[in-house]
């Protein structure tokens, strides 16, 4: 079973067999508002009956709820399936479930999802493996799910499952209210809402350096869990209404390039920043890049100097994994940052640390700038995390007020 950190967002698709995925998960409405949801054909019955169903000999294993970074509990499922089960000539497997809050029996929220099944030999082996998923705040909720093929053979299950904060966890504020059920947003880059700012007498400005890379360096892609966590770490920042102006710089040590650029905006703006991620070729390295072994260093220390040596915001905030290089900046290299007066810090997304103990060389360019390391491999450590580095940065800003206001 994942871990709380490692199921971070529930991933809807096959995992084998080329089951292709033709409509994404959706949450289904009644056709008037307070009425009830209609569903077609036996569904309704299958559902109510609480029965197991093995017309098709399919297996569920109900995922516990788990606490993501983006703050919401995680739930789901997962269904194996024979592939002989599903040979011929393709076949559309129809899945509908309903969950319902021990709290409000009266109010099931039904989802669905279909997927197209590809030709199949009759002597296949092995299985196809489906999952599907949903958010729930704290509290008791049961699901009824059920799959049916073309021909109305039908798979179905049942099974309770308790969302709870537990142990240090319980500090930290969901974002999704007790009892709510919820679908999944597998869309990680759309707008953020607007968020009511306070208005101090010397509003708080921070520049974000942003390493958008995933865990494992050389991976050919960004696992959604890591993108959840690093689009998470942002919203965060992003939802505190003491900062008014936001500076980011997203940028990618593989590369070796900056991304994405947004100065002193009043919000972070996600659509625009995900779009530039695109342009990212994850696991390719330029020929000239990867034969100077000096490169990665050079980069990150132009980065370091650009972006720090004309900073105006009243902090800077660097997040990512680590990034592993040969060598680390040069203290020298350094050198034209001795005298910064602004606290820098570093939120280093490490699922893992036991692992991968050693700083990196980021890590080792905010030691040198006498600023503040933090390793985020749970939700709870973002919200420690940044409740310490808020209070630092409001408790420097009040101070250097009061020095420029007594001259």
């Amino acid at each position: 079973m994942p871990s709380a950190a490692v199921f971070s967002c529930v991933i809807l698709g096959s995992l084998v067999a080329n089951v292709n995925l033709v409509y994404p998960q959706t949450m289904m409405h009644a056709a008037a508002p307070g009425g009830t949801v209609n569903l077609i054909g036996n569904d309704s019955a299958v559902l109510d009956s609480g029965e197991t169903k093995k017309d098709i000999p399919c297996t569920v294993t109900p995922v516990k709820p788990n606490l993501g970074f983006d703050l919401r509990m995680h739930s789901g499922y997962e269904v194996a399936i024979p592939l002989r089960e599903l040979s011929g000539d393709g076949d559309l497997l129809t899945i509908v479930f309903r969950v319902t809050s021990a709290r409000a029996k009266d109010s099931p929220v039904f989802f669905s999802q279909k997927f197209t099944v590809p030709d199949i030999d009759a002597d296949a082996a092995g299985d196809a493996y489906l999952g599907g998923g949903f958010d729930v705040g704290e509290g008791d909720y049961h699901v009824d799910w059920m799959m049916r093929d073309r021909i109305e053979r039908v798979c179905s299950s049942s099974w309770d499952i308790t969302a709870g904060l537990s142990g240090k966890d319980q500090s930290v504020k969901l974002t999704i209210e007790r009892d709510q059920i919820d679908a999944s947003d597998q869309e990680f880059f759309k707008e953020e809402p607007p968020v009511a700012r306070l208005d101090p007498g010397s509003p708080l400005k921070v520049k974000i350096l942003v390493n958008f890379a995933p865990q494992q360096g050389n991976a050919s892609s960004m696992q959604p869990i890591d993108t959840s966590a690093l689009v998470s770490i942002l919203r965060n920042m992003s939802r505190e209404p003491r900062i008014r102006k936001f500076s980011i710089v997203a940028f990618n040590m593989n590369e070796q390039r900056v991304v994405y650029r947004e100065d002193n905006s009043d919000q972070i703006d996600f659509p625009k920043l995900g779009k530039a991620l695109t342009s990212l070729k994850f696991g390719m390295i330029d020929y000239k890049k990867l034969a100077d072994p000096h490169s990665g260093t050079d980069f990150l220390a132009k980065l370091v100097i650009d972006e720090l040596a004309n900073n105006t915001s009243d902090a800077v905030i660097f997040a990512g994994p680590k990034a592993m290089l040969d060598e680390n900046v040069p203290a020298n290299g350094l050198k034209d940052l001795a005298s910064v007066s602004f606290p820098v810090f570093y939120l280093n997304y490490n699922l893992f640390p036991q692992q991968n103990p050693w700083r990196d060389p980021i890590g080792n360019v905010v030691k040198r700038l006498r600023g503040s390391e933090y390793t985020i491999s749970r939700p709870r450590d973002l919200a420690t995390s940044w409740s310490d580095i808020m209070t630092r940065i409001v408790k420097l800003k009040l101070v250097t007020v009061e020095a420029t206001s007594s001259h």
